[in-house]
């Protein structure tokens, strides 16, 4: 496999995690139907689909915003709104509100991400070390 596509491989899977935490974060009752099937089904949807279009922007000149942390947070949060929009209709009592605010998570879950995981995740390991001792 050529290194363009175990990006694509790896950017698929992290952007498949973070819609999906932000879909179970953000749907009506989501810690009390955390073992909900239906609610993990809808969430995963969510995920896989937005998973799906970042890979395909990737064929695209938008690609250069993955580089960029804010953009790639941007990007993120859009794409989460367009997938959780399609994977479901909202459940808040205004119309669109939940897709907006689960893709406001899911940029911002992208955000610390990319503060936690980056120089591969010095600062979780320069808090654990703190931690241990």
């Amino acid at each position: 496999m050529s290194a363009e596509w175990k990006r694509r491989v790896k950017l698929f899977i992290q952007r498949f995690w973070q819609p999906t935490s932000a879909c179970m974060t953000c749907m009506p009752g989501s810690w009390g139907n955390v073992m909900s099937l239906t609610h993990w089904s809808i969430a995963c949807h969510t995920g896989l689909l937005t998973g799906f279009l970042a890979v395909l922007l990737t064929f695209t000149p938008a690609a250069k915003l993955y580089a960029n942390r804010y953009g790639n947070a941007l990007l993120v949060g859009l794409l989460t709104t367009l997938g959780d929009a399609y994977s479901h209709p909202s459940q808040y009592r205004i119309p669109y509100l939940e897709h907006v605010v689960t893709g406001a998570i899911s940029g911002l879950l992208t955000l610390a991400a990319s503060y936690l995981f980056e120089d591969r995740a010095r600062r979780l390991r320069a808090a654990w070390a703190w931690v241990v001792g």
